[in-house]
Formats: C-alpha cells, structure tokens, sequence
C-alpha cells in the first residue's frame, strides 16, 4: 500500500484553494476567474440580484460559501459544534447596500483565513473523512464561484 505524505497533501491543498480564492496558477481556472478577483468586480446592486432571477442573490451564495468555510472550520476543531442551520443565509440574505456588501466580502476573507490556520494546525490527516472534507472545500467553494460566474454572464452586455 502506498501512502501520500501528509506534507504533500497539504501542500497540493493549499495550492488548490489558492486558485480557487485568490490567484489562478493554472489548475482548472482561467486568469483572472478566482473567487475575490470576481467578487471584486462585483457592485453592491449587482450582488443583489437574484442568481437566474429566481434564486439566492450573490452576496447569498457568497455570504453561503463564507458559512460554510465556518462550520468545517468549528467542526473541526469542536466536534460537539451544534447542527448548523443551512437555510438561513438562503432566507435572509438578499439586496444589500454596499457597506454590507464590503461586509460579506470581508467575512469571506476572514473564514477563508481561518480554513488556512486550520490546515496549518493539521500536521496530518487522520482519515479519509479529513481528506474527503478538504477536497470538499474546493468542490463547494468552485460550485459556488460557478453560480457567481455564471450570473454575471447574464448581467454583462
């Protein structure tokens, strides 16, 4: 049997959750496409409109993706966290002004932040639970930015 080092894996993930929020380094995403890049195009009205006219806005589904950056994040490190309600953001987040925009983004950074501190305090991954849940971060996070993407086609001329 062989076996990744925990290093590598790390290392790969780091490297793949940089692409997907911050800089794109050619794995799966075109220039200039990753999460803030996009978001920084982003106008607090813009956010406000419904994704497909019938779905959560922008700033909900960025303000979803920031949620669950958190509860991987506090599950982890507390396993008894309580459930978490998944709906609420989809009933409650919807325009926003552009201070509460700037908010949203800002509380993307700071779980984006706090995922990195948790990958750095992981010095190995104990299972594939662990392993499947940091994929996980990529695979939700990407879906999201392709629901983002995706909307602003329809917004752009």
């Amino acid at each position: 049997m062989s076996t990744i080092e925990s290093e590598h894996f790390t290392k790969a993930l780091r490297m793949l959750l940089d692409e997907t929020f911050d800089r794109v380094q050619g794995f799966y995403l075109d220039g200039g496409t990753s999460l803030f890049e996009t978001l920084a195009g982003i106008s607090a009205a813009a956010a406000s409109i419904p994704v497909g006219g019938k779905c959560a806005t922008l700033a909900a589904q960025v303000k979803h993706v920031a949620f669950y950056l958190d509860v991987v994040n506090n599950s982890v490190r507390d396993p008894s966290f309580p459930p978490a309600d998944w709906g609420e953001i989809w009933r409650t987040v919807s325009s926003v002004t552009p201070d509460e925009w700037q908010a949203i983004q800002a509380e993307l950074r700071a779980s984006y932040n706090r995922i990195l501190k948790l990958i750095d305090d992981t010095p190995a991954w104990p299972d594939e639970s662990y392993i499947g849940g940091a994929i996980a971060l990529i695979a939700h996070t990407a879906y999201h930015l392709g629901e983002i993407r995706q909307a602003l086609c329809t917004l752009q001329p």
